[in-house]
């Protein structure tokens, strides 16, 4: 295994290389996981532009725009982190509304936001359609190992201390769900690309 530094601009132009040159049927699902701390919607956000000037459309969706409706998601507390790791996103809507749509027998007809967190309600957001070809990036925490199903997988890593020190106040405590995602999923060991994050200015690709 190397370790190799790199600048979060470089990052951005090589992840674009990867997923361009990447042509499974239909549409290209690619997961970007991480901690919110390691920015992982900063980073999905990030490779839609570059993504579309090398004639692949991409469509950026969010987890926090998948949430389910705060009397499931809250049932254990605000505060609960078994709650938040186990039950505080929809995934059989992610995969109803995004991926499977976006699949090898997909239409390509994706909602990109399901709920609105702020109002406790559907999003009402229009559905978008993705050509064959388009590339769908999902970003959020806890993307890996219960069976989503994405082409490529990239996991922003995060070492316990960097990530206790980079988590706001108003969120630390989530670090218990975080540390059982990497006891449990060990999500580093098995995802695509692995980019250690723990300083945001100097990435650093893990490669084989």
């Amino acid at each position: 295994m190397r370790i190799r530094p790199i600048s979060p601009d470089l990052l951005v132009a090589e992840l674009t290389d990867r997923l361009a040159a990447a042509t499974p049927p239909g549409r290209l699902r690619v997961a970007v996981d991480g901690p919110p701390a390691a920015g992982p919607d900063r980073l999905a956000a990030a490779l839609v532009d570059p993504l579309r000037a090398q004639g692949r459309p991409a469509l950026h969706v969010r987890t926090d725009d998948f949430l389910r409706p705060a009397s499931v998601r809250l049932e254990h507390g605000r505060t609960n982190p078994d709650a938040y790791y186990e039950g505080w996103y929809d995934e059989a809507g992610l995969r109803r509304e995004v991926l499977d749509p976006a699949g090898p027998d997909g239409a390509g007809r994706l909602l990109p936001s399901l709920w609105d967190a702020t109002s406790d309600r559907a999003s009402r957001a229009g559905y978008v359609e993705l050509p064959v070809g388009g590339v769908v990036l999902v970003s959020g925490a806890f993307l890996l190992g219960g069976g989503l199903p994405f082409d490529v997988t990239v996991h922003l890593e995060l070492s316990p201390a960097a990530l206790a020190r980079r988590t706001e106040e108003g969120l630390r405590w989530t670090l218990p769900a975080f540390a059982r995602y990497a006891d449990e999923v060990a999500p580093a060991s098995f995802a695509d690309v692995v980019v250690r994050a723990d300083d945001p200015r100097r990435p650093a690709l893990v490669e084989p």
